[in-house]
């Protein structure tokens, strides 16, 4: 992924983008695949926590979902209709091993082929990540993340799906939203595998970590020179009323659970003093952190990814307060409610928070940045056969108004995943809340391009975003 700088403003009001920018959509392999036990696929922790009651709103599970496993013939030519340059979408790991580790299942395998063959007849770039929630539950049933074995099968598996697509595709993300997997999963277990330990989601945090070094080893051991690399976090800006001390504080204690324990030790600059200060109580947990793990966490990437949706707001609270949700244990500080527009979801609606978040990487990070996500979640109506999704579709506009004032501040961002392209199986929401671009009725499993689609394809078009409020 390649781009020079961005124009400031061209044609009627609109603010264009490098020429080389890319522009995609991105989905994941278990919201939308289904045919969950089709051709010898295994099952994952998220077939398990779905199929516990209680677990998923409204019981629902991984079947139908977007019934792509059948039907990706037919989404790659929507993809093509809407001018998608790229397409990332994430490869399910008990589908290519049943188990996690030994056999492969080679239908499985066979799969992703024609996916990758299928994008690449319609002229979009595969864009490949290897992880996207979906462990194998044989993997869960011997420790899962909190193992440290699971990084070096998950490196295994790496190497074997390289090897299969390496001809083809040239792009490749190890992990999505490490900070969900282990916090979310093992941590306050709102997510598969549905563990409350919070010591267990520390050490998945690393051994997650090091499968990343991992398997990025094991692929650039054999990856041709023009193969990209790369890793992505979920990021948020840590808001605050009061710039004060305390205040100062008690950010820093949320960024450094959700984004400087992935991003520092990616850098070389090992774990935060802080952050391992913080997590005291809970034990040695640095002692999971044996002798040249961090070298293996630091190895290079070519670009990271951005998964982006909403800033967080904070408050300093008594040192005897322990946050509760996402950031379980967390001492002195309180989660505030969001504020302004909302989402379906309840999430605030701040692309001025996006702007910022950029700029703050771009200061950080090293390499280029990709927006691997960004998207919002709102109730559609289909009506003459339209989906008239006015606020998804401010929201986008917003955003990708957001990305180009921080690339005209000088931030090297590359391209831009919208997420998501289709309505799918929204995790614990089950399929009550709809992040699409493009409608899916699950029960007839038809397509609808939304009027945000629309919007999206617009820009692609023209590579340019509107400079006003127009909505596409």
């Amino acid at each position: 992924m390649t781009a020079t700088g961005p124009d400031t403003e061209v044609g009627q009001g609109l603010l264009s983008f490098p020429p080389d920018f890319t522009w995609g959509a991105a989905t994941a392999s278990f919201q939308i695949e289904g045919s969950t036990t089709a051709d010898g696929r295994g099952p994952s922790i998220w077939d398990t926590f779905a199929a516990t009651p209680g677990r998923v709103r409204g019981g629902d599970t991984g079947e139908p979902a977007c019934d792509h496993y059948r039907r990706y013939a037919d989404d790659v030519a929507l993809m093509s209709r809407l001018g998608l340059g790229a397409y990332r979408f994430s490869v399910a790991w008990p589908r290519v091993q049943p188990t996690g580790a030994g056999r492969v299942e080679p239908r499985g395998l066979a799969f992703y082929d024609r996916l990758v063959d299928e994008l690449l007849a319609h002229g979009i770039e595969p864009v490949a990540t290897l992880y996207h929630w979906d462990l194998p539950q044989a993997m869960e049933d011997s420790g899962g993340w909190r193992a440290r074995d699971t990084a070096h099968r998950f490196a295994d598996y790496a190497a074997l799906v390289h090897e299969r697509l390496a001809d083809r595709v040239r792009q490749w993300t190890t992990l999505n939203e490490p900070w969900c997997s282990a916090f979310l999963g093992y941590g306050n277990g709102i997510h598969a595998p549905g563990v409350v330990d919070p010591r267990g989601a520390l050490e998945a945090a690393h051994h997650l970590l090091l499968g990343h070094g991992l398997a990025l080893r094991a692929m650039r051991g054999a990856a041709p020179a023009d193969h990209r690399f790369s890793v992505v976090p979920n990021f948020s800006a840590v808001r605050v009323d009061v710039d004060d001390d305390r205040h100062r504080l008690a950010a820093r204690k949320v960024d450094g659970l959700q984004h400087r324990i992935f991003l520092d030790p990616l850098a070389g600059r090992g774990y935060p003093a802080d952050v391992v200060a913080d997590t005291a109580w809970l034990g040695d947990w640095p002692g999971v952190v044996r002798d040249g793990d961090l070298a293996v966490v630091a190895t290079p990437v070519d670009w990271l990814g951005v998964n982006y949706y909403s800033p967080t707001r904070v408050a300093p609270a008594s040192a005897e307060h322990v946050t509760a949700g996402p950031f379980a244990g967390l001492r002195g500080v309180a989660l505030l409610p969001p504020r302004g527009r909302l989402t379906g979801f309840g999430w605030e609606a701040d692309a001025r928070a996006f702007t910022e978040l950029l700029e703050r990487l771009g200061r950080e990070v090293a390499v280029p940045l990709v927006i691997t996500e960004n998207g919002s979640a709102f109730p559609d109506v289909v009506a003459g056969g339209r989906v008239e999704d006015v606020e998804r579709t401010r929201y986008l506009v917003d955003h990708l108004r957001a990305v180009h004032t921080a690339i005209g501040r000088g931030v090297d961002v590359r391209g831009y995943f919208a997420w998501s392209l289709l309505d799918n199986f929204e995790w614990a929401a089950g399929y009550g809340q709809r992040f699409g671009v493009v409608h899916v009725d699950f029960g007839t499993q038809e397509r609808t391009v939304k009027r945000s689609g629309h919007a999206l394809a617009e820009v692609i078009r023209h590579n340019a975003v509107p400079a006003d409020d127009r909505l596409g």
